[in-house]
């Protein structure tokens, strides 16, 4: 499998050469997408957690590679590990206080995070640094071999998505993905078994922010702007239907869940002729009813389902080989 995703990334980093910076551009924010639901197959998926910090998130990683870039001297380019450290210090300050408590409890307080955070981009004693209502511009450097800018941040944004999902991949499987399960599934019988459950919580929730706030940082390089209007709340409950729809489970789900938050919304919208918001609400609500697991898991069902018939029929050929051989 590791063969087969290598091959497809160096493929999609091959075809990027075979088409038009326009539509370029739109696959890198489907990227851009997936990286951000990475973290949240962590955090959700793999966690068990619930947020709504997800925008906001996101926004800390613009910002922070929008700040850099217009007050200091340094590249845009340091944007991104400023952006993975700020991330994760305010997911695991989330993570922390509401690793202990209840999904409802963790929705409010991530709520509270989602809601506050534009108010707080416009306030009077820091807007000086953030632009307040007018948000921030980011002038990105001319990138080399001379490529185009969209093909540049397609490819700096895939490279990063291939490095992020084995990484979440790896960590899925290992012994701290097995405590995260453990944790998921009875939060009691993980401690008994010497798990500390809010450390591990806090850890994978800064790990989830280090994750969106990485996303945030490639799109205000994509856009080359970032304001406080485009990190509100239907930020976070459009990445929770991604999530859902791709499959809560593996990194495969957050790339399927990157590709149909991009693309969905422009299929519905062809169909919808005046109703696309309709169309595209009741299409999500039989997705998710009739795939509760994603497109992901679906696929794997009905692969293992097929499992069966195929080695019957491999049976029956086999049979029907040998009989022959003796006629």
């Amino acid at each position: 499998m590791r063969t087969v995703w290598t091959m497809g990334f160096v493929a999609a980093a091959a075809l990027s050469f075979c088409f038009p910076d326009f539509i370029v551009f739109r696959f890198t924010q489907a990227v851009i997408w997936a990286i951000a639901l990475l973290g949240l197959v962590l955090l959700c998926g793999v966690s068990g957690q619930f947020s709504f910090a997800q925008a906001a998130l996101f926004g800390v990683g613009g910002y922070s590679a929008a700040i850099i870039g217009a007050h200091t001297p340094l590249s845009v380019y340091w944007g991104l590990p400023a952006a993975l450290l700020m991330g994760y210090a305010a997911g695991w300050a989330l993570g922390r206080i509401a690793g202990g408590h209840s999904l409802w409890t963790q929705a409010l307080v991530t709520y509270a995070f989602a809601i506050a955070f534009p108010q707080l981009l416009r306030w009077r004693l820091i807007e000086r640094w953030t632009g307040g209502v007018q948000g921030l511009y980011l002038d990105f450097p001319t990138p080399p071999g001379g490529i185009s800018a969209d093909r540049w941040n397609f490819l700096v944004a895939l490279a990063l998505l291939a490095v992020g999902a084995c990484l979440a991949g790896n960590m899925i499987t290992s012994r701290s993905g097995r405590a995260l399960t453990a944790a998921r599934d009875n939060d009691l019988a993980a401690g008994a078994q010497g798990i500390p459950v809010v450390q591990v919580r806090a850890t994978i929730s800064g790990i989830a922010g280090a994750y969106l706030a990485l996303a945030g940082c490639l799109s205000s390089y994509q856009y080359g702007y970032v304001g406080p209007t485009g990190y509100g709340f239907a930020l976070s409950v459009q990445m929770l239907f991604g999530l859902v729809i791709g499959g809560m489970q593996s990194p495969a789900g957050a790339i399927v869940g990157g590709l149909f938050l991009q693309f969905f919304p422009d299929l519905v919208a062809g169909m919808g002729k005046g109703l696309s918001g309709l169309l595209y609400a009741v299409l999500l609500i039989a997705a998710m009813v009739a795939m509760p697991t994603g497109i992901v898991g679906a696929l794997r069902r009905l692969i293992a389902g097929s499992a069966p018939l195929r080695g019957a029929l491999l049976k029956i050929m086999m049979r029907h080989g040998v009989a022959r051989s003796r006629q």
